[in-house]
């Protein structure tokens, strides 16, 4: 299989399993002790995109890991903005952060700034070690 691909289903799934642990944190967090965690099919392929890290980490790493941290936030969140913006025209958003503070279009939230930080760099690391 071609790394690109392969790299896709690799973060697809990472992308799964760390939304079901902080949705089920979330859970935990609101006094449900079940820690019900979930996710949609739908995520996949937008968790998916962030194979696109591994080959613009050969073009950034010589970046601080602030700055390479910085980039991957701001184009996660416009992948967030765009797929969640096409699917809530067609009616299949799986997210709705209307009724949050920090959201923009409840669509995104700011506040997750640093969980998408810290997400770039988990991936970055995930797909540079594998590669």
């Amino acid at each position: 299989m071609n790394q690109n691909l392969t790299n896709f289903f690799l973060c697809g799934s990472i992308g799964w399993c760390m939304e079901v642990f902080w949705t089920g944190l979330h859970s935990l967090l609101s006094g449900q002790w079940t820690m019900t965690g979930k996710s949609s099919l739908l995520m996949f392929p937008i968790y998916g995109c962030a194979a696109i890290i591994a080959p613009l980490y050969a073009r950034i790493s010589s970046l601080s890991f602030v700055c390479r941290g910085l980039l991957y936030m701001l184009g996660f969140y416009m992948v967030e903005f765009i797929s969640g913006s096409f699917l809530r025209e067609i009616g299949i958003c799986p997210w709705d952060y209307s009724a949050t503070r920090f959201q923009y279009r409840g669509i995104i939230r700011l506040d997750y700034a640093p969980l998408w930080f810290a997400a770039g760099l988990i991936f970055e690391k995930i797909l540079t070690k594998s590669a």
